[in-house]
């Protein structure tokens, strides 16, 4: 029974996309260039993160930040060459700096306006209603009127 689990538990586990020909031999340096892949989205796979992605445009970029990383460069370095070659979409978690903090914002801040608009909505509606300008009554002559046309 613990051999069926175990082989149920290997089959389970996810397959991982890094080739055995990418691993850089110098561990420290490998453990790095993983830490970084995760954080890194596959430009075809959209929301998975190079490390994991068997598409050919991950493996490049898994490539290309080895290859940044045996040239002597620092994750920041790395990074920004990366972001600098593909844009800021290719970060599974975008800066929140500069134009990004509006976009950040604007969803809460819309929440805001549209909470605020129906609370102003909703005041002056009950405060029309209290003053009686919603339905003003009809005048002894206009409901005279109003009998005579419904008598016919």
């Amino acid at each position: 029974m613990r051999w069926l689990i175990l082989c149920l538990a290997l089959l389970a586990s996810p397959v991982w996309a890094v080739q055995p020909d990418e691993i850089l031999p110098d561990p420290a340096l490998e453990a790095r260039a993983r830490e970084l892949s995760k954080g890194l989205r596959c430009l075809v796979c959209r929301n998975e993160n190079i490390d994991d992605s068997h598409a050919d445009l991950a493996r490049d970029l898994r490539l290309l930040v080895r290859e940044r990383l045996v040239a002597g460069d620092s994750d920041e370095q790395v990074i920004e060459f990366v972001v600098a070659r593909y844009g800021e979409f290719v970060l599974l978690k975008p800066i929140t700096t500069g134009a990004n903090m509006l976009l950040w914002a604007a969803g809460p801040l819309m929440l805001l306006i549209g909470a605020g608009m129906g609370l102003v909505y909703v005041r002056r509606r009950a405060r029309a209603q209290s003053d009686g300008v919603g339905d003003p009554g009809l005048d002894a002559d206009e409901q005279a009127r109003l009998d005579q046309i419904l008598k016919g």
